[in-house]
């Protein structure tokens, strides 16, 4: 993902339901999310170090141990061969059969998952999924490095126009509030009681689009065999 928050925001819900599945789970931030935030008194680089923490934290609160970062500057992202090379060696260090990550495409019947950054991410990582991770000529640096090739068999893309796929969270909504509240300096400024209301209107709409009982909850996707 782009940013920390952004996981937990689109797929918190079923990455609990993964993990309790048993499903090992890695996350990837590409930035440390230094442009967000609320408080003029916190310096960038503050921002960043409490940005890395309060993910961890999220990441905990759905059972990932697992959250690396690769420094990216926020807002600033664009799908470079660099990007793609970056996001490629940690599909070939974790060697995943789904790769979870934003839509390239933008959404304009709601805005805001589009955010360039998302966008930038979702193109690289891609790329990565394929051709990249799997070539064994591609960026040979990380052959290099003793990374073989790998085929990632399925892609999920988060906050595109297009989902094709429901996941019903209802059961695990509370975890996906607890992450989300873990990001205290994107959520923190937010009215009690605020946040439960944004996600019940959003996630209950996706639940009734799909035909899902009553006080049902899910997240969308849309998922590509990449096999």
């Amino acid at each position: 993902m782009a940013h920390p928050d952004d996981v937990d925001f689109g797929a918190a819900g079923t990455v609990a339901g993964w993990t309790d599945e048993g499903i090992e789970v890695t996350y990837l931030m590409v930035t440390d999310g230094d442009a967000g935030g609320f408080d003029d008194g916190i310096t960038r680089t503050e921002m960043a170090a409490l940005r890395r923490d309060e993910q961890r934290a999220a990441a905990k609160a759905v059972g990932v141990t697992d959250v690396r970062f690769l420094g990216y500057p926020d807002g600033r992202v664009e799908a470079t061969l660099e990007l793609r090379r970056d996001i490629a060696r940690v599909i070939r260090q974790v060697r995943p059969d789904r790769v979870l990550m934003p839509s390239p495409e933008r959404n304009y019947e709601r805005i805001y998952p589009s955010h360039p950054d998302h966008r930038a991410v979702g193109s690289a990582a891609l790329d990565a999924v394929y051709p990249d991770a799997r070539n064994p000529y591609a960026h040979p640096e990380l052959l290099t490095e003793g990374l073989e090739a790998w085929t990632a068999r399925e892609v999920w893309l988060a906050g595109g126009p297009t989902p094709n796929h429901t996941v019903d969270v209802t059961p695990h909504f509370s975890r996906k509030v607890a992450a989300l509240k873990s990001h205290a300096t994107q959520v923190g400024h937010m009215p009690d009681g605020a946040l439960e209301e944004m996600l019940t209107g959003w996630m209950g709409a996706n639940a009734a689009a799909a035909g899902l009982p009553e006080g049902s909850f899910a997240e969308t996707f849309q998922v590509v065999d990449t096999a």
